[in-house]
């Protein structure tokens, strides 16, 4: 076939492509993880490919999520047919499978319509791939069904060895499940979510990526550059080949652009890598900084307490205006101010009124009551009818709701003096995604805020002189736009989210010039002994 053929299959696959996706709703596309690869990336990524095989070395080409095909087309256009011994791939959904079946029926392509994951590996190194491009399923943990999560996680850890978090998802079962396939020596190219690098279930698969297999390069496209219009995730392209790594070995990272010419690049050590919680970092950040960073002594966590806001259940049932409480009789003993959106929040010094309720352009209350269901009924019929009629809307039967007793308690939660949103878009001139705001007032937050209590050692210091808090505020916003966005994950399109525990790993440097003399030695003192104790263990 030659590459004009080749080339006009490809245009009919990418027509093809858009009338089977437009066939289907974007929800169910989005619950079986279905996002094509646009058909420039898998260009790019198999030219990459060739450069890294050896020249005139037999092609066994594979890709576990075939799709309609993007890849194995991308290997026709790129690599001589006469060095492809074979080409195979499987599709578990028959309505892209069939279709594509029927259009590359003239090639050499194997397509078995099956779930990879519940195939058996070849037993010998010749019949395996030694080349397996994939853009496996992104499916979230929690669209996965239990009985089916248990199987992927015992055959992750029957196949590759490793013990993967419930939290995974789709995407690290089929990367891991693939180790047994690829041919010793072979190449392997993942086009995957960047989060697996930032966030706790990705551990185990960084371990793997560090302990298994040779890790080759992490190509990490700018998250304003989403390469799926029809997903919003930051994407990477990983490189490995199927071999021992070398106890002191360096990886390639790459950052925007294309793959061919990224606007950053950089080598960074497997020893460096095993000390870094976040791989996001690289290859912008310089080494010898990110090992200091990982070394860090003073961090937020050790002066605060972080802790997310209250999730509610839901919202709109739960959080309402002074307004509507009165018409509907609500008693006030059991509305808590609570703080509106971000969006919403137009100030980022909250000041109170005599009740401590916030002074800003529209107060929010959380309902919020744990009496018994009978005692509320024989009380306070008034709350009552409006808990019926939460029931009525099915309220009570939503996640949350479902698994509180009675169903529409609520987390008991006290104001925090400093709090931080828990995500956002950097804008134009350096603009934080992440905002720390001030609360005089006794009002709380929902689950869109982390919350900030002061820990014994720096409330002590707090309690003399209560401005005090107000350094410690103007301090936090002072922190490096970098160090924020490093310790926090970002997605497609810019989106910088940051967890409690990630939030607390930010250096609190910041803080310690603003606190007294006598109570930073204190606190580097307390370090000190941790430091110490951790030595001795």
């Amino acid at each position: 076939m030659d590459i004009l053929s080749i080339r006009e299959l490809e245009k009919q696959r990418q027509a093809l492509q858009s009338k089977l996706d437009a066939g289907k709703s974007q929800v169910e596309r989005n619950r079986l993880g279905q996002f094509p690869t646009p058909s420039a990336l898998a260009t790019d990524i198999l030219t990459y490919a060739r450069g890294l095989l050896p020249g005139n070395a037999d092609i066994r080409f594979m890709d576990p999520a075939f799709g309609t095909g993007p890849f194995y087309s991308a290997l026709l256009d790129v690599f001589p047919q006469e060095i492809v011994a074979a080409a195979w791939g499987y599709e578990v959904d028959p309505y892209y499978a069939e279709k594509a079946l029927a259009l590359w029926q003239g090639t050499a392509l194997r397509l078995i319509i099956a779930d990879f994951t519940k195939i058996k590996p070849p037993d010998t190194n010749g019949e395996k791939p030694n080349l397996l491009v994939c853009n496996p399923p992104y499916v979230r943990h929690h669209h996965l069904e239990n009985g089916d999560k248990l199987r992927l996680q015992k055959e992750v850890a029957r196949r590759a060895g490793v013990n993967l978090s419930g939290l995974a998802g789709f995407y690290c079962y089929y990367m891991l499940l693939s180790h047994p396939w690829l041919a010793e020596d072979g190449l392997a190219a993942w086009l995957v979510p960047s989060e697996f690098m930032d966030v706790n279930y990705g551990r185990e698969v960084k371990q793997y990526l560090l302990d298994a297999v040779t890790l080759l390069r992490i190509h990490r496209f700018d998250p304003q550059d989403v390469q799926f219009e029809d997903a919003l995730v930051s994407s990477s392209v990983v490189w490995f080949r199927k071999a021992q790594p070398v106890a002191q070995g360096w990886v390639e990272f790459t950052f925007g652009g294309t793959l061919a010419r990224p606007k950053v690049r950089g080598m960074v050590s497997t020893e460096t890598l095993r000390a870094s919680p976040k791989w996001t970092r690289f290859p912008q950040a310089d080494v010898h900084a990110q090992i200091a960073h990982v070394k860090k002594k003073i961090t937020l966590s050790d002066l605060f307490t972080i802790r997310r806001g209250i999730a509610t259940g839901n919202n709109r049932y739960f959080i309402m205006t002074a307004e509507y409480a009165r018409a509907h009789s609500l008693p006030s003993d059991f509305l808590v101010p609570i703080l509106p959106s971000a969006r919403y929040l137009e100030v980022d010094e909250i000041h109170a009124g005599k009740d401590g309720t916030p002074q800003i352009d529209r107060p929010l209350f959380l309902l919020s009551c744990n009496l018994p269901e009978d005692v509320v009924k024989r009380q306070y019929p008034a709350l009552s009818k409006y808990y019926q009629a939460g029931i009525d809307a099915r309220v009570n039967e939503q996640y949350l709701c479902q698994h509180r007793d009675p169903w529409y308690a609520q987390e008991q939660r006290s104001a925090a003096p400093l709090l931080c949103t828990y995500m956002g878009r950097g804008g134009a001139n350096g603009e934080k995604p992440f905002r720390f705001i001030l609360n005089h007032s006794r009002a709380i937050a929902a689950n869109a805020y982390l919350m900030l209590y002061p820990q014994p050692v720096l409330l002590g210091g707090i309690a003399t002189r209560p401005e005090r808090m107000r350094d410690i505020w103007k301090a936090l916003n002072g922190i490096r736009l970098e160090e924020l966005i490093g310790e926090g994950r970002i997605y497609g399109g810019g989106l910088h989210k940051i967890e409690p525990k990630e939030l607390g790993n930010v250096s609190a440097e910041c803080i310690l010039s603003v606190l007294p003399e006598p109570l930073e030695e204190q606190l580097s003192s307390q370090m000190t002994l941790f430091d110490l104790a951790e030595t001795n263990r």
